[in-house]
């Protein structure tokens, strides 16, 4: 390669217009998610941001790559200053704050992307095309854990509507970024390139397409038992009435009215802390409802806060009922700074003078028994945005027959959080070809098919109740089995030896 091209020219001289450039970059990227979903800009937009990193000087590279991932991440969760500020009631310096160091946070992987991939990429751009998406995929999954992990805005999600997602089934969701990206490498390559290798990389950047496309009808579950008619109840209560001491017997009223108008349902299933209280005080309401369950052999399932008898540990629990007896599911993965603060004890004090939420949420075990229906359908069970993490819901498999996620994203307000929820849940149901059951406080709540498609989902911000019948799935998908070792191990062993080899030039 030459040692001089217009975009190190450029980030030579006009460095700040530049790095403006490649935020804006990121910020457009916000649009191939959902709730916008014009996923075709997804490749289109990583053109230019894979050729800094091809071209320019590790250093600069990382720049650029910093300048990318504060837009995406500006863009793509600025909600968070809703949910910490606006219905956390936090100082609105400590949600900026807050907001803001998560965006730095989140920039630093694609500074880290950029610099990988320029200091790796040796002299051949074909190399390229394997090395720039093991990198990128590889930082994906890293943030995607570290630290507590924040996954949202993995690219692969991005394309839940393309016929890349038929790669989820064997690879995840990771794999679907792995596609997408090598696809782009190739693209770029070709670009830059002419002749034989010029065709070569133009059919590489094709072939993830192919691939998707033949796989896009695979069956790699299949029905189970019969079908099990649900009902999803979303309470439409607004986060800031909902623990207000006069909404809540209209609450407790809503929600049992909802089951006895469903009494022909064999499962109905309420959101996250559908009943705004810990379970022990409520327990007068919880046995009538399983008198109500009895006639009809229903169960329910309903979120509500939950702690042991010492009260020395509370947990954010769904609570399974019917058949004569309770089961519980308590959430695993827990929300920073919403269900526990990891913060020192003189800062835990300064929030409890400042009549800030201050205390945690325990987290429940890693394993959990699952959630079992009278007819014996097992139910895995996700809480919020632990269904983010697709790896730790596996344990449940393949014994789950059917996904069940519960929200509470009342917390985003009508802001593109949920939308983006939504479609993490699809990709959920797509990786392991189950339908997934959605409630949520006030939406999206929506019934999830095995590979993705939304079959019917509720209004924002209104009472809903809507019902289908969902088919159980038995079998595996290579998801399923394996999780995401196969991409991180494929993608750590490139960016291994890329890195030894770029080491053993050097000396």
């Amino acid at each position: 390669m030459s040692s001089k091209f217009p975009l190190e020219a450029w980030s030579e001289h006009r460095p700040g217009l530049t790095r403006l450039a490649f935020f804006l970059i990121g910020v457009t990227m916000t649009l191939t998610f959902a709730p916008f979903g014009y996923y075709l800009l997804t490749p289109l937009l990583l053109l230019p941001v894979l050729y800094a990193f091809l071209q320019l000087a590790p250093a600069a590279a990382a720049r650029i790559g910093a300048s990318f991932g504060a837009g995406l991440f500006l863009a793509g969760t600025y909600w968070l200053y809703v949910s910490i500020h606006v219905f956390g009631q936090a100082p609105l310096i400590l949600a900026l704050a807050l907001m803001l160091g998560l965006v730095i946070i989140m920039s630093l992987y694609y500074a880290a992307t950029g610099w990988m991939i320029a200091r790796y990429r040796g002299l051949h751009m074909w190399q390229f095309i394997v090395l720039a998406p093991a990198i990128w995929v590889f930082n994906e999954w890293l943030r995607g854990w570290l630290l507590s992990g924040f996954p949202w805005m993995t690219l692969g999600y991005s394309q839940i509507d393309s016929t890349l997602a038929a790669i989820a089934p064997m690879l995840g969701v990771y794999g679907v970024s792995l596609a997408l990206l090598t696809s782009s490498s190739a693209l770029l390559v070709s670009v830059l390139s002419s002749g034989t290798k010029r065709t070569v990389c133009l059919i590489a950047a094709l072939l993830p397409w192919l691939a998707g496309a033949a796989l896009e009808s695979r069956a790699w579950t299949y029905a189970s038992g019969a079908k099990v008619r649900t009902t999803i109840v979303q309470g439409g209560v607004s986060q800031d009435r909902k623990w207000l001491p006069e909404q809540f017997q209209s609450t407790l009223d809503l929600y049992r009215d909802s089951l006895l108008n469903h009494i022909q349902s064999e499962l109905v299933v309420w959101p996250e802390v559908a009943i705004p209280a810990v379970a022990d005080q409520v327990e007068g309401f919880i046995t009538q409802l399983e008198s109500d369950l009895r006639p009809a052999g229903q169960t329910l399932l309903f979120g509500v806060l939950e702690r042991e008898e010492d009260a020395a540990k509370v947990f954010n629990s769904v609570v399974a009922i019917g058949d004569g007896k309770r089961q519980v599911y308590r959430k695993r993965h827990l929300v920073p700074f919403g269900e526990y603060f990891p913060v020192p004890d003189f800062v835990r004090q300064w929030m409890r003078l400042m009549n800030l939420p201050y205390s945690d949420i325990s987290s429940g075990d890693d394993v959990q028994p699952l959630l079992q229906m009278a007819d014996g359908n097992r139910l895995a069970v996700a809480i919020c945005y632990e269904d983010a993490y697709a790896a730790e819901q596996l344990y449940a498999l393949p014994e789950a027959s059917i996904l069940i996620n519960v929200s509470n994203d009342a917390w985003f307000g009508d802001s593109i959080a949920p939308h983006q929820h939504l479609q993490i849940a699809r990709m959920r149901a797509r990786e392991v070809a189950r339908y997934v059951v959605r409630a949520t406080n006030n939406g999206i709540s929506a019934f999830i098919g095995p590979q993705g498609e939304v079959i019917e989902r509720g209004p924002q911000f209104e009472y809903v109740a809507m019902t289908y019948d969902v088919q159980p799935q038995s079998g595996s998908t290579p998801f399923s089995r394996l999780g995401n070792w196969p991409v991180v191990l494929l993608a750590t062993l490139i960016t291994a030896w890329f890195g030894w080899r770029s080491r053993s030039l050097k000396l």
